[in-house]
């Protein structure tokens, strides 16, 4: 009865939150699994984190907040993240305009991904060039 009510309520937060049925529903999933003993992967960025906690690193907080630079980034990432055969990695790159030069960072599955998501930036009208520093995931 308790996962019953719990479903409910989560149905119910759901759409009084305008969400939709699906992401309700994966919620009940996600807790499903929880409660049978099933762990959920986690995604551990922690040793990239660490790496880019450096003076040297060029990370998100460092964008420009000029509204061209904020207009390529956009997009850029449209571009990337319009590729469906592209994976969730791929799509969530960190992504760094400033004065034309856009910055790529982060994990990607393969080569042909870190290529793929280097020519798919350098498409965009108003890139004069891309720092691909993409990394392979080797998990």
């Amino acid at each position: 009865m308790k996962y019953l009510s719990r479903k409910m309520l989560i149905v119910v937060l759901g759409s009084m939150l305008g969400g939709s049925l699906a992401v309700a529903q994966t919620a009940v999933h996600n807790d499903t699994q929880a409660v049978q003993g099933q762990a959920s992967p986690s995604a551990d960025n922690t040793r990239m984190n660490r790496r880019d906690k450096g003076d040297t690193a060029q990370t998100p907080q460092a964008q420009s907040n000029a509204k061209s630079d904020r207009e390529l980034l956009a997009a850029v990432r449209r571009t990337i993240v319009k590729d469906k055969s592209l994976s969730v990695y791929a799509h969530n790159i960190k992504i760094l305009a400033q004065g034309g030069v856009v910055t790529l960072r982060g994990p990607v599955k393969s080569e042909d991904e870190k290529s793929k998501v280097e020519t798919l930036a350098k498409s965009v009208a108003g890139v004069g060039s891309v720092d691909n520093k993409v990394d392979i995931k080797t998990n």
